[in-house]
């Protein structure tokens, strides 16, 4: 993929369940790298997700993934082969090993038969599970079954990857693999991580968007955000974390009298 292109163009987006506005005319685009997307719970960055991952159908507002608009079913379809996703509740099939599971996943995304193997035992030895590729997957604990779906999400090497709450259930050791493993794939492809864990931003995102209410409440480099907390005293936390609570306040405060939305 050119480097140079965005990978994700949102312009004007919004997003509503019902009454109730989870994205509110929002504007961003994200090209190669690793970003982190932050916010509260009820921010809207889960909604923000499903529209990317095309799982949601956008409201008003244009969305281009990988240069494609998704407003068109033969469009979308190019896409889902060229993207992965790892949503926030992991589905999968407890008879199937890890093995099988990945593979149905890479014939999902209409991977060429004759690499699916090899694509498979790359993924797996990518988050550590090379020794329990045929162990079935109601074997394992919930810190492997969530590994198991990074691997789904890795498999096609997908130009955009889309991750929502990964390193929920990861212990520490796993959570630092994780954040190298993302380092990597973000040389090459656009990486999304989607957290409420500003330690996870802090070592493998460079650059981070923070959503509240349904709009962008901040966009910049995590130096950038780390040097916002040089506001704060500093038992508030790391120095990223009083950066982010330093960012929402501004954006709160710029925000004051605007109704606000909820995810």
């Amino acid at each position: 993929m050119n480097t140079t292109t965005r990978a994700v163009a949102v312009c004007g987006l919004t997003v509503r369940h019902r009454r109730t506005v989870a994205l509110d005319a929002v504007d961003l685009d994200f090209g190669t790298g690793v970003h982190g997307l932050l916010g509260p719970n009820g921010s809207g960055k889960t909604s923000l997700i499903r529209v990317l991952a095309t799982v949601t159908a956008p409201g008003p507002g244009r969305v281009e993934l990988l240069g494609r608009d998704v407003s068109a079913h033969r469009e979308r379809a190019e896409i889902r082969r060229r993207l992965g996703y790892l949503p926030q509740r992991f589905g999968h099939y407890p008879g199937f090993t890890v093995r099988e599971f990945v593979s149905y996943v890479a014939w999902l995304k209409e991977m060429p038969a004759a690499q699916v193997p090899a694509a498979v035992e790359r993924a797996v030895g990518r988050v550590g599970l090379t020794g329990r590729i045929d162990a079935r997957l109601k074997t394992l604990s919930g810190g492997m079954v969530r590994r198991v779906g990074i691997a789904q999400a890795i498999v096609n090497e997908p130009e955009l990857l889309l991750l929502d709450e990964p390193t929920a259930g990861l212990d520490p050791e796993q959570r630092a693999e994780f954040r190298a493993l993302l380092r990597e794939l973000g040389t090459a492809s656009t990486v999304i991580v989607s957290t409420h864990l500003v330690e996870d931003v802090a070592t493998a995102c460079s650059r981070v968007t923070l959503v509240e209410s349904g709009r962008v409440a901040y966009r910049g480099t995590t130096a950038d955000l780390t040097g916002l907390g040089q506001r704060l005293p500093r038992e508030d936390g790391s120095a990223i974390e009083r950066g982010y609570t330093a960012a929402l306040l501004q954006h709160r405060t710029a925000a004051a009298g605007r109704p606000e939305v909820a995810r």
